[in-house]
């Protein structure tokens, strides 16, 4: 359960629990991410307005890397548009605040019956490897520890094999900016630099090329 309000999350847990299941809480959607990234869980319930990254960049992240886990909104934004913004984004389903317990705990046991019907994948660059259901990355046999943004932009990039990615797309798709500003740019920068020498750095051949003027793009040749 990834939600901000204490006493709320307190209180969900605590009522899982006594219907036997095992909740583990955090309080924001970096911390949630990192978390949805290192364990197995069987159901996501997520809160929309989170301090950092919200609800629907979560959303958007775990459909994005293909994580195979049900997606329960729960929230306070009870407006049609919210609602189609959430489906749309993937969530499985949406519940809104105030709530009776007995319709969440309903709404629960109906996604955990559905089950996952994707199966966690992987794809390979050369010896580059990335796994999309463990949100984790390799070479050459040797685990990569990433942080969160390193991730999704490797993600971003496998997700583009072959293909030049622009700065623009890259700010648009992993940082949700659609205006080029300079601030961003040095984010960027870092990032990728980052990205580039914990992938590259220790490997004769490099995978992640810069084509001036255009982007980056990650394939197996010069």
């Amino acid at each position: 359960m990834i939600e901000d309000e204490p006493k709320l999350a307190s209180a969900v847990k605590g009522g899982l629990e006594g219907d036997d299941y095992t909740v583990v809480v955090v309080h924001s959607g970096e911390e949630g991410f990192f978390l949805l990234c290192r364990e197995a869980f069987d159901l996501i319930i997520l809160d929309v307005m989170l301090p950092g990254r919200d609800g629907f960049e979560i959303l958007g992240a775990v459909r994005q890397q293909r994580i195979p886990i049900p997606v329960l909104l729960l929230t306070a934004r009870d407006g049609i548009e919210d609602r189609v913004q959430g489906l749309d984004a993937g969530a499985d389903d949406y519940l809104t605040k105030p709530f009776a317990f007995p319709e969440l705990l309903a709404r629960v046991r109906a996604l955990l019956r559905r089950g996952t019907q994707e199966r966690p994948f992987r794809k390979k660059l050369a010896d580059l490897e990335i796994d999309f259901g463990l949100c984790s990355v390799s070479r050459a046999g040797q685990t990569i520890e990433l942080t969160t943004r390193e991730y999704e932009l490797l993600a971003y990039l496998f997700s583009n094999v072959g293909r030049v990615v622009s700065r623009e797309m890259i700010a648009r798709e992993i940082w949700k900016e659609v205006a080029r500003q300079t601030p961003l740019d040095n984010v960027l920068d870092v990032h990728l630099t980052r990205l580039r020498r914990k992938i590259d750095g220790p490997f004769e051949k490099k995978l992640l090329h810069t084509v001036r003027g255009l982007g980056l793009v990650l394939r197996d040749g010069d």
